[in-house]
This record gives structure tokens, C-alpha cells and sequence, in this order.
């Protein structure tokens, strides 16, 4: 959620919100205070809309989308939460400039005067989207607020026209004499979710006779048909990455080459980049090599399916997959051991859920809840992240011009403000000076409160920079990594096509470091900021549909833990990972916000509100159009303290009684997810693991 917008101030780099305690500052030293930081802020923020950049692959400009509503003989559009123009304010429109348009209905709506400052916006209704209570058109302004289409120009769709749907003998034969491995007598497969459609890798495992193993990553070869200087590179370099909202994907390419050649389908012959490496025991790659080769998937495997093979066995498995199956224990022992190596070096794990929504046929809700995931998911993630470093090490050490995948080291600052919240709920130690990723992890090693772990895991992961694409080499720090690049996903992101492209023009001999010198910047910088981009619209489209589920909810008793807190609220996130607003005006205490030990206390009765404490919320109001969800307590809050819910049908929760944990945070509960690595593959689970 965007939380500066729908609930005040809230700083997302650092969840920090002042310098001092307010329990130590007199009345006018904070007015001091906010009166600095809001000069500060007007001296950085855009001055009018015409400052704002353009914002997704459409390069929409000067435009907001919001509710048209009747004022006077004309009418005023309020800008939707997720727009970046909102702070700009509502905007005029003149009954000239209706255009014929409804009012209470979604529309697009151009500025007439985008120089203007805050509140004196004019502007133009060109496009009505319509109900705001349709699904489909809640959906659509998301598309139009982050400029994304669902279709493709038509100079690229008579691009593609031409490419087959599959590979002929004949010019298989022709690409391996000129050169391309031929590996489809190799056993392979894909593991991915049910209904993904895009597969972009497969793998191939063997065991070796000294015990290390021969790990081979296939990438689908999309730079083989997205070629340089095409419109459709054109539009893949605008869109950058594919994004997946709730109820649909925006592809970077077209479906005819996102899920149809390229995509890495069983029994057919694919062409694909391959990332060969041997790794030992201890989860080194000491050696390796990078070729453009051609494939034959024997399976499309899924997560779930591997996971029941490998955990549940049956004996009918040997006969319906063969060989598959002891491949699939030898993928597991090796996952395990590039998992045991990342954790020697250092490697952040975080510990928070994302948020999955299941809906019906109808595109309404039928489910909200935390992403499923087991340990298959870790695995095929360990194999990427292995090729994604060995491919970076490998032309870093030529010193090419290349796109790596880069985390640079945190602000001391923050990770200091973090340090005196994390000691607060029971870590030990210090962070100061160089900090390493293996010093965090054995901080964070050392906090006993569990209740509290996962909120503590985001605020890090605030406090830490954002990983980003650029053409030089400054390492993983999330990843503990010298060396990492996103070589694995080129069908739905552009810095891997660009990779493969590069690594192509070296493996034939073209001497075009120059002409790649020139372009990587580019590429890095564009890719960065469309990747934002998505992020930010699949985080809309995941608002839209929980408000949409919780609308009916209104009075209903949840579990929650408090999962953030700012001046004027806390966040309270159910089992669900549904997340709502609980306002201290709301509370019959007045509560500030004490920074240093990032909780709530009541001035009068000193009640404590916690990040990680297990509370009853019942849902207050949805707002289905500011997309926000507010919760209050239980009644017996303040008097009684924190109490633990137990589920009841229909996975609502009423109160039993059970006495509150001992120090810090409420009485123990279910808030627990599996630790991930701070590493991943974009798009892999909707977009998510964008590291």
C-alpha cells in the first residue's frame, strides 16, 4: 500500500518517522520540526505536474485518472490514490470541457494547464472508462494510470506474422551445423506454477562419478527472434518487463513469441541459450560455459507435483516418469547445497508473506491469501541465482559491456535507526563501520521475539538500498554476491535479452564492445525504472481486488498482527496478509509514536502497541475507491491488553481467553512464513522476487 498517500506521513526507505522520541519533545520543538521537514519536502517534490516524469511504456503525460464528479454547472476529477498526480488535488473541468461524460464514472482526464501549482489544476475529459464498480474498469485504470496496453502496435504484429509456431527439422539441422549444441538427447524439464504459459528455463542434471554435479540452465533464445533495429525490440525496450496484475498479464512481447516459440514447451525442439556449470560439494562453481543451443523438454513439471513426488512417493511415479524422478532427488541434495554455501557467505533471508488472490470466473474474489510455497520453488530459484552469477563473473572478468543486477551497500544511517528498533526486541550485537550481509544476518540471528521477526524483516529491508540494473559491476549485497546479472527471464525482461544479445555477438567473434558500451546504460536505466513501474501496478491491482474482497466484510472479527506503525496508526495485517489501518483517534487513549523503540503508548493508561503483537481488529470501513481498509480493536483493548484469537468457520476468529506473551509483543500466534532468500526470478510467482 501506498501509506504516505492513504494515511499520512510515512517515510518507505527507513519506516522512520523523526529524529527524536515525541515523548521527549515539547509542542513547539515539533512544530519546528515539521515545519523543516515539509520545506524540505516542498524543495524536492515536483512544483507542478508538468514536473513529473512520464510514467509507464505509453509515456503518458499530463494526464490523471480518477472519479468525475458534478461541481456546479461543471464537474472536478479526484485523481485515484495509486496516480502519481494525486497530491496535486482535484482537478476543474469546466461543463466545455466535459465532453459529453457521465458523471460518477471513471475517466481520463488531460491537464489544460500542467504548469499550475497544487490546487489550481484545469483540465479535459478524453476517455470515459466507466463504472468504477465493474471489475473490469477498476482494472483499466490501473492499465491507463501506469500507461500499460494490452496490445501490441500493429508494425510488431506484422513482425511476428511470419515466424512459425514451432521449429522444422530443416533449420534445426542448419542452426546446429552452424554451430548450436545440440542437446535434445539430454534429459530435461521445466518446473513452474500451473498456469504460467511463458516458460523461459529448463534444467538438466547430472550426478558426476567424483560426486560434484553438472548443473546445465536453458534460457529460451528470445534474442533469436528479437532482433536489433525491429519495432519489436522497439516495444520490448518501451515495456521493459512484462507485468502481471491480478487478473491478467501485460507481456513485454507479443503471445504468438512470449507463449508460443519461445516458451519452453515439452515435447518440442527450442532454441535456447545454455548456461552449463560444474558445482562442487560445497556449492562452488569452479567451472563452466555459456553456448546458444537447442533443446527438447521432456516434461512440463509444476511445483506442486515435484513437491509430491519428492515428499509423498508413489509407486506408479518410476513408470509415468522415468528417469525424471531421480533427477528431481539429485536437483534437491544439490538446491540444498548452493542453499548451505549462499548461507555461509551471508545471504539475507527475509521472512514475510506476499499477498495472493485467487478469483472466481467471474474475475470477483473468491480467496486472499498468503503465496503459497515449498521448498521446489527454492530450488529452481537456486539454480537461477548459480547461472545469474557465473554469467556476471564471466564477462565482468572480460570487462564487456554488460547489464548486471545490482544491490548496493545500505545507508549506516538507516541500518542505525533499524539497529535501535531490532535491539528493542531482543537483538544482540552491533552493526557499524563496513557492514557485511553475514554482520545482518547474525544480528538478526539473534532476536528471540518471533511474533515480531517478520515485521523486523521488512523494516530491513526498507532500510536497505533497492536493487536496480546498471552497466557496472557492484555486486549483490542481499545475495552476499561479487558478481550477478538477471541472464534467466529474457522473455519478460529486457536486461536478459540484452545479455543474451551481448553474449552472442562474443561468442561469434563480432567486434561490437563500442556499440554495446553505447547502449547498456540505456537499457539499464529504462529497464530500472519500468520494473518500478510494475511493481507499483501490480501492487494497485492487488488493492483493488482485496478491497473488493473485504467490501462485504464490514463487522467482521479477524486476527491480525500489528505489522507498522506511524504517527497517526498502526497497520494491522491478518492471516489472509490482508493489511488495514487501525487510526489512534479511533482509541479512547491518545497514543504517540516512539521512533527509537517503534511502538505506540498510550499517555494516560500506557498501553503499548508493538510491531509483531497479536490483536482482535474488527473491519471498521472499505473504501473501495481510496482502496483503503480501516480496522478498530476490540473493545477490550486497553483494558484487558493483547489477546489471542482462535479461528472459527469461515475463517473469521473469535475471542478465547489466553494470556499475553511474556516482554514484548502479544500473546503468540500464526504469523509464521518460511524464510526466502534475497535473491529470486522476476515474474516467476506474478511479477514477484524482483531482486
Amino acid at each position: 500500500m501506498e501509506r504516505n498517500k492513504r494515511y499520512g506521513s510515512y517515510d518507505g526507505g527507513s519506516g522512520m518517522k523523526r529524529s527524536r522520541s515525541a515523548m521527549n519533545m515539547s509542542v513547539a520543538q515539533r512544530r519546528r520540526n515539521r515545519e523543516i521537514t515539509a520545506k524540505a519536502v516542498e524543495q524536492t517534490a515536483p512544483q507542478c505536474i508538468g514536473d513529473l516524469e512520464a510514467r509507464g511504456p505509453l509515456q503518458v503525460k499530463n494526464q490523471v485518472i480518477g472519479m468525475l464528479r458534478q461541481h456546479g454547472t461543471g464537474g472536478i476529477v479526484m485523481p485515484d490514490p495509486a496516480f502519481k498526480a494525486t497530491d496535486f488535488g482535484a482537478v476543474v473541468i469546466d461543463k466545455n470541457h466535459l465532453n459529453g461524460a457521465p458523471f460518477d464514472m471513471a475517466v481520463v482526464c488531460e491537464i489544460l494547464n500542467p504548469e499550475a501549482g497544487k490546487g489550481e489544476l484545469r483540465g479535459s475529459i478524453k476517455e470515459v472508462l466507466g463504472d468504477i464498480g465493474n471489475n473490469d474498469v477498476r482494472m483499466l485504470t490501473v492499465l491507463r494510470q501506469f500507461g500499460l496496453s494490452q496490445t501490441f502496435p500493429d508494425k510488431v504484429l506484422k513482425e511476428v506474422e511470419p515466424v512459425a509456431p514451432s521449429l522444422s527439422e530443416e533449420e534445426v539441422n542448419k542452426a546446429i551445423e552452424a554451430g548450436r549444441k545440440d542437446l535434445r538427447d539430454l534429459l530435461t524439464i521445466t518446473i513452474d506454477g500451473e498456469d504460467a504459459k511463458d516458460l523461459d528455463d529448463a534444467i538438466s542434471l547430472e550426478e558426476l562419478s567424483n560426486g560434484n554435479f553438472r548443473l546445465y540452465v536453458h534460457i529460451a533464445d528470445v534474442s533469436n527472434y528479437v532482433r536489433e533495429g525491429t519495432a519489436l525490440d522497439a516495444e520490448a525496450f518501451s515495456r521493459a518487463t512484462s507485468v502481471y496484475l491480478v487478473d491478467r498479464v501485460i507481456p513485454m512481447l507479443p503471445p504468438k513469441l512470449s507463449n508460443g516459440i519461445c516458451s519452453l514447451n515439452p515435447k518440442a525442439d527450442r532454441y535456447t541459450m545454455t548456461c552449463e556449470m560444474l558445482v562442487d560439494r560445497e556449492g562452488s562453481t569452479y567451472d563452466g560455459k555459456i553456448y546458444e543451443s537447442v533443446i527438447h523438454s521432456d516434461a512440463r513439471m509444476s511445483y506442486n507435483e515435484c513437491y509430491r513426488i519428492l515428499t509423498e512417493p508413489a509407486d506408479t511415479d518410476e513408470a509415468e516418469y522415468g528417469p525424471i524422478v531421480p533427477m528431481l532427488s539429485k536437483m534437491k541434495v544439490l538446491a540444498q547445497i548452493l542453499k548451505s554455501m549462499r548461507e555461509r557467505r551471508g545471504a539475507l533471508r527475509f521472512e514475510f508473506p506476499e499477498t495472493k488472490v485467487i478469483l472466481n470466473d467471474d474475475q470477483t474474489v473468491k480467496e486472499v491469501m498468503p503465496e503459497p510455497t515449498n521448498f521446489v520453488h527454492g530450488i529452481i530459484e537456486s539454480f537461477m541465482i548459480c547461472a545469474n552469477e557465473f554469467v556476471a563473473k564471466t564477462y565482468a572478468s572480460m570487462s564487456y559491456p554488460f547489464v548486471y543486477r545490482v544491490h548496493e551497500d545500505p545507508d549506516p544511517i538507516k541500518i542505525a535507526r533499524f539497529q535501535s528498533v531490532a535491539k528493542y526486541h531482543g537483538a544482540m550485537g552491533h552493526l557499524s563501520g563496513k557492514i557485511r550481509p553475514a554482520d545482518i544476518g547474525r544480528f538478526m540471528d539473534t532476536i528471540g521475539d518471533d511474533d515480531a521477526l517478520p515485521v523486523l524483516d521488512q523494516l530491513l529491508l526498507r532500510s536497505m538500498a533497492k536493487a536496480r540494473y546498471a552497466s557496472e559491476c557492484l555486486g549483490h549485497f542481499g545475495l552476499a554476491s561479487k558478481y550477478y546479472c538477471h541472464f534467466t527471464s529474457p522473455i519478460r525482461r529486457y536486461p536478459d535479452l540484452m545479455i543474451h544479445r551481448i553474449i552472442k555477438s562474443q561468442l561469434h567473434g563480432e567486434n561490437k564492445r563500442s556499440h554495446f558500451q553505447g547502449i547498456v546504460d540505456a537499457a539499464a536505466e529504462q529497464s530500472s525504472e519500468m520494473e518500478r513501474n510494475a511493481v507499483d501496478a501490480e501492487r494497485a491491482s492487488v488493492d483493488i481486488k482485496v478491497c473488493e474482497y473485504m467490501a462485504d466484510k464490514v463487522g467482521e472479527h479477524y486476527e491480525g498482527v500489528v505489522s507498522s506503525i506511524i504517527e497517526n496508526g498502526c497497520f494491522v495485517m491478518l492471516d489472509s496478509s490482508i493489511e488495514g489501518f487501525v487510526p489512534f483517534r479511533t482509541l479512547s487513549d491518545h497514543y504517540y509514536f516512539d521512533e527509537q523503540r517503534y511502538r505506540a503508548v498510550g499517555a494516560r493508561g500506557g498501553a503499548v502497541i508493538n510491531i509483531g503483537q497479536h490483536m482482535g481488529v474488527i473491519v471498521e470501513n472499505v473504501d473501495t475507491e481510496l482502496n483503503r481498509i480501516d480496522f478498530t480493536f476490540e473493545d477490550e483493548f486497553e483494558h484487558a491488553g493483547p489477546r489471542k484469537f482462535a479461528p472459527a468457520r469461515g475463517g473469521k476468529y473469535s475471542p478465547v481467553s489466553k494470556p499475553g506473551r511474556k516482554g514484548k509483543g502479544g500473546a503468540p500466534g500464526k504469523f509464521s512464513h518460511k524464510k526466502k532468500f534475497f535473491g529470486g526470478r522476476s515474474g516467476r510467482s506474478g511479477g514477484r522476487g524482483r531482486r
